[in-house]
C-alpha cells in the first residue's frame, strides 16, 4: 500500500499530514508514503526530517477569497496537477490525502484523474479554497470542529505528535519545569505567539509580568526567535519570569504550564484541548476570521478565554488571566472542560478512514 499526502506550505498543513504518516507506520510498517511539496515550502525540511519521501511539484498559490485571480489558476494549474500526476503513477497510490495549502487542490485533481480515492482533512473551522473543491470528489472528509460546514464531514479532530497526543501533563511536570528553570509548585503561565512569535502579546507581557511576578506567578515567555528577548532582572525571592527565543519540546514547555497566552491557530487550539490546557486565545487579527472561528467551540465548552488582539492589554490580563492563574480550582475546572473537548486519536481516526476509502475502491 501507499498514500500519497498533500500537505505542504505552512506547519498547520505539514504537521497533521506527518502525524498522519507516523500513524500509518505504526500501523503497518512497510506501508508507503510519499508527501507532495513545493520548493518553497516548509516540508522541504520537515519531510525528510520525519524520514519520508518528498516529491515536489510547482507551487501554484490559490487567492483565499473569490477574486478575478482565480479564473487564472486553472491554467496555472495545469503542469502542477500533470507533475502530481507523475508521481501518483510512480508510487502506485492508493489514496491521496490532503490537507489543503498550495500543494492539495493539485493532488485532489489527479487523483481524480488518475481514478485513486481520496480523503479530505481540514483543520480550520473556516475550510480553505482548495478543500472545498477537493471535498467535492472525496471518499471521506474529515474535520477539526464539529460545526464545519463541509458536506458529509466526519468530526476527528487533528492528527498531533505522539509527544503531544500521549502527553501526561502532571506526570511530567516536575521534569518540564526543571528543563525551564521554572520553580515546582507557583502557578506558571505560558506564553507563545507561534513560531516566530507575536510582536502584540510579546509586549503586552512584558509590562504586565511585574504585576503577575508580584502576585505569585512566575512565566514562561516564547518570544519567536526573530524577536529581542526582553531584559529581566528576577529579584531574589520573585516568582521567575523566563523568556526564550525558541521552543523545540512544546511537549515539555505544556506539562509546565498552567495556563496559555497565544495564539488561535488550528493546531495550537488542537493541542491545547488535547492536554487539557486552558488558555487565554487572542486570534491573528488579519485574514479571514479563521482565528476565532478555531477558538470559539473550546471556549464555549469551558476550556479557554477569547479576546480580540486590539482589546488584550496588560490590565485585560490582570483582570481577566491572573485570576484563573490564582484560583486553583477555576483553573481544575477549565483543565478539565478543555481535556473533554481535544481529541487526542484523530490520527488513528484518519487513519482508519484511509483504509475503508481504499477497501471501498478495491470492491468496487
Amino acid at each position: 500500500m501507499h498514500v500519497v499526502l498533500a500537505g505542504g506550505g505552512t506547519a498547520g498543513h505539514i504537521e497533521p499530514a506527518l502525524a498522519l504518516a507516523d500513524a500509518l507506520r505504526r500501523q503497518d510498517p512497510t506501508v508507503g508514503i510519499t508527501a507532495l511539496g513545493t520548493e518553497r515550502g516548509l516540508e522541504t525540511r520537515l519531510v525528510p526530517e520525519r524520514g519520508y519521501e518528498l516529491g515536489l511539484i510547482p507551487a501554484v498559490p490559490l487567492p483565499r477569497k473569490p477574486t478575478p485571480e482565480l479564473i487564472t489558476v486553472p491554467g496555472r494549474l495545469r503542469g502542477t496537477i500533470k507533475a502530481a500526476e507523475q508521481i501518483l503513477e510512480r508510487t502506485k497510490a492508493d489514496c491521496v490525502v490532503g490537507f489543503g495549502g498550495y500543494v492539495a487542490l493539485p493532488g485532489y485533481l489527479a487523483a481524480k484523474r488518475l481514478g485513486v480515492p481520496i480523503i479530505v482533512h481540514e483543520a480550520n473551522a473556516r475550510p480553505g479554497l482548495a478543500n472545498k473543491i477537493g471535498s467535492r470528489y472525496a471518499n471521506g472528509v474529515a474535520v477539526s470542529t464539529p460545526d464545519s460546514k463541509l458536506r458529509g464531514a466526519r468530526y476527528i479532530g487533528i492528527p498531533l505528535r505522539r509527544t503531544i497526543a500521549t502527553l501526561d501533563r502532571a506526570r511530567v511536570r516536575p521534569e518540564a519545569r526543571a528543563a525551564f528553570g521554572l520553580d515546582q509548585n507557583l502557578p506558571t503561565l505560558l506564553v507563545s505567539g507561534g513560531s516566530q512569535g507575536a510582536r502584540r502579546l510579546n509586549e503586552v507581557v512584558q509590562q504586565v509580568a511585574p504585576v503577575l511576578q508580584r502576585s505569585g506567578i512566575q512565566i514562561l515567555h516564547v518570544v519567536g526567535p526573530k524577536n529581542e528577548l526582553p531584559r529581566v532582572d528576577n529579584m531574589p525571592g520573585m516568582p521567575p519570569y523566563i523568556p526564550v527565543p525558541y521552543v523545540d519540546r512544546m511537549d515539555l514547555a505544556y506539562a509546565a504550564a498552567d495556563m496559555m497566552l497565544c495564539r488561535a491557530g488550528a493546531m495550537t487550539v488542537a493541542e491545547l484541548s488535547a492536554v487539557g490546557l486552558p488558555a487565554a486565545y487572542v486570534p491573528l487579527p488579519i485574514g479571514n476570521g479563521e482565528q476565532r472561528l478555531n477558538a470559539q467551540p473550546v471556549v464555549k465548552a469551558g476550556g479557554g478565554l477569547l479576546v480580540d488582539d486590539a482589546e488584550l492589554t496588560h490590565e485585560w490580563v490582570q483582570g481577566n488571566v491572573l485570576p484563573v492563574l490564582a484560583d486553583p480550582h477555576k483553573l481544575y475546572e477549565m483543565s478539565r472542560a478543555a481535556a473533554e473537548f481535544g481529541r487526542r486519536d484523530a490520527d488513528d481516526l484518519l487513519v482508519g478512514m484511509v483504509y475503508e476509502a481504499i477497501a471501498a475502491r478495491r470492491q468496487a
